[in-house]
């Protein structure tokens, strides 16, 4: 791995945002060119894609630049996989082509992946504006008042996906060291199949080393813009299988069962249940066979969650 940065973006039909950000990534890499690689990986586009890149790749000689086309549509999980394991940097960060990233922030993350050479995962803070309506709904994911590294990427981690799902969820918010992105999709292969796979990957990463998170917001995501959230159909696989599914997942690199049993028990508190009875008048058969191993899921969490906190009253008694 001979670049610092890999700068990989996923993309399908959309070659107005991404003429977009590549214009922001051509006036943003200057001066760093040598540190950092671009893939950019078309899934099938049927627009005017390619001819996007090729545009780019040209006025972008001065960067290693890779172009790949699939020859289907894999779906939005495989596609992002391709990038991380196409990724031959020592970090790879994955941007989709709609997030408004702030011109400095190549150069933050390289001086700051020169400067900590042992993080595993670093998050960029970010704001977040309704997609419609235009309004922010907030400055910061996180509110961090002096950016540090934090040693134990585990506790980091946890703290950061029971405060703010969000934060840990957003592609384009995630550093990765790439080996250890690839170890994960080695890890849960048939997780590509969960649209929540982003949090597995950075959980596989934070339990892994050291994170660290910005406290200033070095992109904006738009809330509402993600395909699953404007799909009713995926939106209830989201809710209620690909997110619990991730959660129970976490044992199996290191998280413990009463952690990852609350992660069940709080997504079923805080939940929408409009998706689910919004579904139920829809197609009743698919959300039903949806929500049953949903409750079967979070009644074993709640029992386990009860053993746990009785198991500590006995100890502390």
């Amino acid at each position: 791995m001979n670049k610092l940065l890999t700068i990989a973006i996923p993309t399908y039909n959309r070659a107005a945002l991404l003429d977009k950000q590549l214009a922001w990534l051509a006036k943003s890499i200057k001066g760093f060119e040598s540190e950092c690689e671009i893939i950019v990986s078309d899934n099938c586009s049927e627009d005017n894609t390619q001819e996007i890149i090729k545009k780019w790749q040209l006025l972008l000689a001065n960067s290693t630049f890779h172009n790949n086309k699939n020859s289907e549509n894999v779906g939005v999980m495989k596609n992002i996989a391709y990038c991380i394991q196409a990724a031959t940097g020592k970090y790879v960060w994955t941007i989709s082509d709609d997030d408004i990233i702030a011109d400095e922030t190549i150069s933050y993350l390289v001086n700051t992946l020169k400067q900590e050479p042992d993080l595993t995962l670093l998050i960029l803070n970010f704001s977040c504006r309704h997609e419609v309506t235009g309004e922010l709904l907030y400055q910061r994911c996180y509110e961090v008042d002096h950016e540090q590294v934090e040693h134990d990427g585990k506790a980091a981690f946890e703290r950061s996906i029971q405060k703010h799902r969000a934060g840990v969820q957003l592609m384009t918010a995630q550093v990765y060291r790439t080996e250890l992105a690839q170890s994960a999709l080695q890890k849960w292969p048939d997780g590509l199949k969960n649209l929540d796979y982003q949090v597995f990957l950075t959980g596989f990463c934070a339990c892994h080393g050291s994170v660290k998170i910005t406290k200033d917001a070095y992109l904006e995501n738009a809330f509402g813009a993600s395909h699953w959230m404007v799909k009713p159909k995926i939106l209830l696989k989201m809710q209620y299988t690909y997110s619990p599914e991730v959660n129970i997942k976490l044992r199996e690199i290191g998280y413990s069962h009463k952690f990852c049993s609350q992660l069940v028990v709080a997504h079923f508190k805080n939940n929408n249940w409009k998706v689910f009875f919004g579904a139920l008048r829809r197609w009743p058969i698919m959300a039903v066979t949806t929500i049953i191993p949903y409750l079967s899921l979070v009644s074993v969490s709640i029992l386990e969650s009860a053993v746990a906190y009785q198991q500590m009253e006995d100890k502390t008694s």
